[in-house]
């Protein structure tokens, strides 16, 4: 599980561990995981590390098997954002989402697949974003980081299915995260968001878990290549509210 530390992360992994899942926890904090070991029930492991960074993704991969025996469940979480007009985003911007929304997801998937193909399957689940399936302004580089990875998805799950392994995403909409916090601050942001959305509020981290952890079910056995939109409804109906903010 990586992004683990806090939001939808630390809410997934909470909800995993009362499933009776082992979780590895994975972030840059050490201490931020530390604490959310600490309310988890089934021995966690810990692994802090920057997953933006070169070999890092198969140092991680490696350091979860040899601690963990296996892995059943990969939840790609970690993900890094950015929310500027298209005119003041530069490379280094765009490399950095790249790195780690996509380069580094995929290499993970490419270290944890062959053991879960050895025990006969798997469930991989990445963390996109609304971004990736409608029009959100100033989100372009963003929107094309979760784009490649909704794409990489149903990719996978061709040529995954066949070794048992089931490759699904889960799309949120506007959750009530750290990420959001500053621009909640901003008048307006927080009715705007809600008029926005069907359902009439902001998404909370364990609305995104319980879906996490319904893919992750044998419930969800026969899904594979989906993105799965927990946004309130917020995707479908955007264009009715006039656009995001």
């Amino acid at each position: 599980m990586t992004g683990a530390s806090r939001g939808i992360g630390a809410a997934t992994a909470r909800a995993l561990d009362r499933a009776g899942g082992r979780v590895v926890l994975v972030a840059r904090s050490q201490a931020d995981l530390s604490g959310v070991a600490k309310e988890l029930d089934h021995d966690p492991i810990v692994v802090a590390a920057d997953l933006g960074g070169q070999g890092v993704p198969e140092a991680v991969a490696r350091e979860a098997l040899d601690r963990a025996g296996h892995i059943d469940i990969q939840v790609n979480n970690a993900a890094a954002a950015a929310r500027l007009p298209t005119t003041e985003t530069d490379a280094g911007i765009i490399d950095h989402l790249l790195a780690v929304n996509v380069r580094a997801p995929l290499l993970l998937i490419s270290c944890l697949v062959p053991s879960m193909a050895e025990r006969g399957g798997g469930c991989i689940i990445n963390i996109s974003s609304v971004s990736a399936l409608t029009g959100t302004p100033r989100r372009a580089a963003y929107a094309a980081s979760k784009g490649a990875l909704d794409a990489a998805t149903r990719s996978l799950a061709i040529e995954l299915g066949p070794s048992g392994i089931r490759v699904n995403s889960v799309a949120p909409g506007v959750v009530d995260t750290d990420m959001w916090a500053k621009n909640k601050s901003i008048p307006g942001v927080v009715e705007s968001i809600e008029s926005q959305t069907p359902l009439r509020r902001w998404a909370k981290p364990e609305d995104i878990a319980d879906v996490i952890v319904f893919l992750a079910s044998d419930a969800a056995r026969f899904i594979t290549g989906e993105t799965v939109a927990v946004d309130g409804g917020l995707g479908r109906t955007l264009d009715l509210y006039g656009g995001p903010v």
